[in-house]
């Protein structure tokens, strides 16, 4: 997720010129086909029986590994540990990494459902038949509660600047190169489509939610000393845990109502990136946030997360007593 990315990140030349056909992604397709086509679930070896019987750990350890062996470089890098990587390059390993969750998703449904759960999480990429007001909420519901957060910052409202209609035209590129490139497509596979199901099931729709939140937070954290987020300093990484936790309290809601559907949150998760990067920040530069650019979007869900508690009792869309929605089967840990 490249949500802070707008201050100071990468503009659409540099992606635009970035190889993507070769090196890191396309590199990292063919190892998770390979490795998930050459499961073989009778096999003895230790590695697939820890996967068997610990598959949630086994994800996250997977998910948090795939990813920082590219970020953590890249983040030395920029700390001038390592030599300076070109911005071409970055970008590539950054795009790389975000399918971490994805290669964990993959591989441990493999091990535990075989073809059969790979199938079923295939499925719900396309899983799109979900009434349209969800779909009004992500287009347009979660855009305005990043306008509603960012204009109760002290002094936003007055660094109002109007839209230009370039910016408006190129809304939908925008849109398009976040959900594949940005962080949705690589990372919600894993997040929502593997991890928070077996953690409703096992903590409740609000407990799990919060785990889910934090070590999804967490996961993000060589990106700030990658030199294109905000500071690294500790109130920007609080600041973003909570955050974080608060959007994963939203997006479990949602994801509640659309039955499990991955195409629902991978929209969610490309409508916020690109909307608090693309149109928020150019809209109200505030000076504030140069320094606290997650002060909006920590504003806007923060309170939403807490309606959504009080409204539905900290069940979010998951009626009492129902498995949760992407669960074939009862889990182990």
């Amino acid at each position: 997720m490249d949500l802070v990315a707008g201050r100071g990140g990468w503009d659409h030349e540099t992606w635009r010129t970035a190889d993507l056909s070769s090196g890191p992604v396309a590199g990292g397709k063919v190892i998770l086909m390979a490795v998930v086509g050459n499961i073989d679930r009778s096999s003895p070896a230790v590695p697939q029986g820890v996967i068997a019987r610990h598959p949630l750990t086994a994800y996250f350890v997977i998910a948090y590994l795939v990813s920082w062996v590219i970020e953590v470089p890249v983040a030395l890098s920029a700390q001038g540990a390592l030599p300076a990587l070109p911005k071409p390059a970055v970008a590539i390993a950054v795009v790389a990494a975000t399918f971490g969750p994805t290669v964990g998703a993959f591989v441990v449904t493999a091990v535990t459902d075989g073809r059969a759960g790979v199938v079923r999480l295939l499925r719900r990429y396309v899983q799109w038949r979900v009434g349209i007001l969800w779909y009004l909420f992500l287009l347009i519901g979660v855009p305005l509660i990043v306008i509603l957060g960012t204009i109760v910052v002290p002094g936003a409202l007055q660094t109002y600047r109007p839209i230009l209609p370039a910016l408006l035209a190129a809304y939908p590129l925008a849109f398009l190169m976040t959900f594949l490139l940005g962080g949705p497509l690589g990372e919600e596979p894993g997040w929502r489509g593997f991890a928070l199901p077996r953690l409703q099931d096992r903590f409740g729709p609000l407990r799990g939610s919060v785990l889910l939140g934090v070590l999804w937070a967490c996961w993000h954290l060589p990106l700030f000393w990658s030199g294109v987020w905000t500071p690294p300093t500790i109130a920007n990484v609080v600041m973003f845990v909570v955050m974080i936790t608060a959007l994963t309290i939203m997006m479990t809601w949602v994801f509640n109502h659309a039955g499990g559907s991955l195409l629902i949150t991978m929209l969610m998760h490309a409508s916020f990136n690109t909307f608090a990067n693309r149109v928020a920040s150019p809209l109200f530069p505030a000076p504030i946030f140069d320094e606290y650019g997650l002060l909006p979007v920590l504003i806007g869900f923060t309170a939403t997360a807490l309606v959504l508690i009080v409204a539905t009792r900290g069940r979010l869309g998951l009626p009492v007593g129902e498995p949760s929605p992407g669960l074939a089967r009862a889990e182990g840990s």
